[in-house]
């Protein structure tokens, strides 16, 4: 009787120790030394998702993860994205990461006002992007972060700025104010590209759109220097003054040469650029010149204009401008 106690006791004690091995195994750290990202693919099960794991050596085993999975984790699906592991995480958090929602962000941010030739520049920095894009249409890319998961192409991501961007403008221009001086919706995102360059205020934006709407309503030229910069740089940052010869020359884009808008944008205006041309604000002003605070002061008259560019000229020479 006393041996058969002792084996028992013995046994006993094995199980004991085994259990505590095993949810050591399963709730202990980790075998990774580093963080890494781990990616599963849709419709991907606790199998394929196992596989991934021990490759990538965020576990040791796949077939131990499988079956201790079933023994105390949840029974809840494997979601497909791409995940961070953290280094030394157990494979209990891994499973938790994995049925979770936490998959890694990435993003192409587009700012306002940037030309079509710099979309394209940020969708080819975006490594985890596949394939390749040409130089999109310019204004055909509504400014926003676009939210991407590693694999995707860029030509997808750049189909979804542009849908984006046709549905805005169809929405903003069913809303727009009555007597306008644009007449199409391609007339208004052609003149929001031009405001979207002339102010980075937002709270001037409308009065912009409003002296160029009274020019264009004037039959006046709208003489906007980022028209004479666009064929040049294709919206790039010029870099230097503009010369006198660019701004006599004669093309299809500079305003100082010619009356009427430009024959397409001059970059990829925002929301708010698109939305002051087509609600702009209640203005008889003509003219506008900056006053050195980052703003611009508007005047009706070409003499009130006069004086506020001797201020300006005075502002420059006193600031070392």
């Amino acid at each position: 009787m006393r041996k058969v106690g002792c084996l028992g006791l013995l046994v006993g004690l094995g199980a004991i120790v085994a259990l505590f091995v095993v949810v050591q195994m399963w709730g202990g750290r980790g075998p990774l030394a580093r963080p890494i990202s781990v990616q599963i693919a849709p419709g991907t099960s606790l199998a394929g998702a196992s596989v991934a794991l021990e490759k990538s050596g965020a576990i040791a085993s796949a077939t131990r993860f499988r079956l201790f999975a079933k023994l105390f984790g949840s029974d809840a699906p494997i979601k497909a994205g791409e995940y961070r592991i953290p280094a030394r995480l157990s494979q209990a958090d891994i499973l938790k990461v994995l049925q979770g929602t936490k998959t890694i962000q990435r993003f192409v941010t587009i700012p306002e006002g940037w030309p079509s030739v710099m979309v394209k520049d940020a969708l080819d920095r975006a490594t985890e992007l596949k394939g390749s894009v040409d130089v999109p249409a310019e204004g055909s890319v509504l400014p926003d972060s676009y939210a991407f998961q590693r694999g995707d192409t860029r030509a997808f991501i750049l189909a979804r700025m542009q849908s984006v961007r046709k549905r805005y403008l169809a929405a903003a221009w069913a809303k727009r104010a009555p007597g306008l001086a644009v007449t199409t919706p391609e007339q208004a995102l052609i003149l929001a590209s031009i405001v979207e360059k002339e102010t980075g205020k937002p709270s001037e934006r409308a009065m912009v759109a409003a002296v160029y709407s009274n020019r264009l309503k004037r039959g006046m030229m709208l003489q906007a220097d980022p028209t004479i910069i666009y064929p040049i740089t294709k919206g790039r940052p010029l870099g230097r003054k503009i010369l006198l010869s660019e701004v006599h020359a004669v093309n299809a884009y500079n305003t100082y040469a010619m009356v009427g808008l430009p024959v397409g944008p001059i970059c990829n205006p925002g929301r708010a650029s698109i939305d002051a041309v087509l609600n702009p604000a209640k203005s008889n002003a003509l003219y506008f010149v900056a006053d050195g605070s980052g703003g611009h002061v508007f005047a009706d008259t070409l003499e009130q204009h006069n004086a506020n560019v001797v201020k300006w000229r005075a502002y420059r020479a006193a600031h070392g401008i």
